[in-house]
């Protein structure tokens, strides 16, 4: 079975094949769970992988590891590595380095409830304003492909597409 970029190319174009003969089949649910561990540490579970959260000092946290917002960045910046991997696999291209930084800002006073002076041009919600994201891609393609590629992955990444769009969001709560 060939490998390209890691990855058997066989089996990915299995599953794209599939999901052509059977769009049910496209419709995934994915899910998660958190629970407090004192402070602002928090321990998410999905699968059966975790990943534990805090808030750096400055935030009044412990810094034993990267706040939430913090891994936002990391989660599009991996979905956007396996996008390049994977498209560029089922092209045949062959990456030698997938390089991203990404960099956002956020405001604090609408995280903290707070009205920010008008003389700040701060904005009152809490989240991103903005994310600048730099890629470095290497592969055995020309540049245009690369940068086809590239264009290809920002339209079709669900991390970003999931940022940039408005969702769906429905929550319970049960106290006692």
């Amino acid at each position: 079975m060939a490998e390209i970029n890691g990855l058997k190319t066989e089996c990915l174009l299995q599953v794209i094949e599939q999901v052509k003969a059977n769009w049910e089949i496209g419709r995934t649910v994915w899910k998660a769970s958190a629970q407090w561990e004192g402070g602002f540490k928090v321990k998410t579970s999905s699968r059966e992988f975790t990943i534990g959260f805090d808030e750096p000092e400055m935030l009044c946290g412990t810094n034993t590891a990267a706040n939430p917002v913090e891994i936002v960045l990391q989660a599009y910046g991996a979905c956007l590595t396996i996008g390049y991997v994977m498209n560029a696999a089922a092209r045949g291209i062959t990456l030698h380095d997938v390089q991203i930084e990404l960099e956002g800002e956020i405001d604090l006073p609408g995280f903290l409830g707070l009205e920010p002076p008008e003389s700040l041009n701060m904005d009152k919600l809490p989240g991103y304003k903005s994310i600048t994201v730099k890629t470095r891609l290497k592969g055995d393609a020309d540049a245009d492909t690369l940068r086809q590629l590239h264009e290809h992955v920002i339209g079709t990444s669900p991390v970003g597409t999931t940022l940039t769009r408005p969702v769906s969001i429905k929550t319970e709560v049960e106290v006692g």
